[in-house]
């Protein structure tokens, strides 16, 4: 699975909070298996829209929708408990 650039914004994201090597471990995991039981990948509701997420940490996850059956295209990086 190939993962598209980020967007600025959202590089910036990962950047402030210190979770570039975090988010580098775990978009390796998502490019060899898409749901690599520590990615704790899931489909968001509702799931009509396919949006799905999988975890950077325990705080953390990454949005994101495929763009087609190669690649996705992260779409947001957010607090999950906030």
């Amino acid at each position: 699975m190939r993962v598209l650039p980020l967007h600025l914004e959202l590089v910036q994201y990962l950047r402030e909070r210190n979770l570039e090597k975090k988010f580098e471990k775990q978009k390796a995991l998502i490019e060899h298996n898409i749901f690599y039981p520590s990615l704790h990948t899931e489909l968001l509701e509702p799931r009509e829209m396919h949006v799905w997420s999988f975890r950077i940490d325990k705080k953390y996850r990454v949005v994101f929708i495929f763009r087609d059956t190669g690649s996705i295209e992260i779409i947001d990086i957010n607090n999950h408990y906030q």
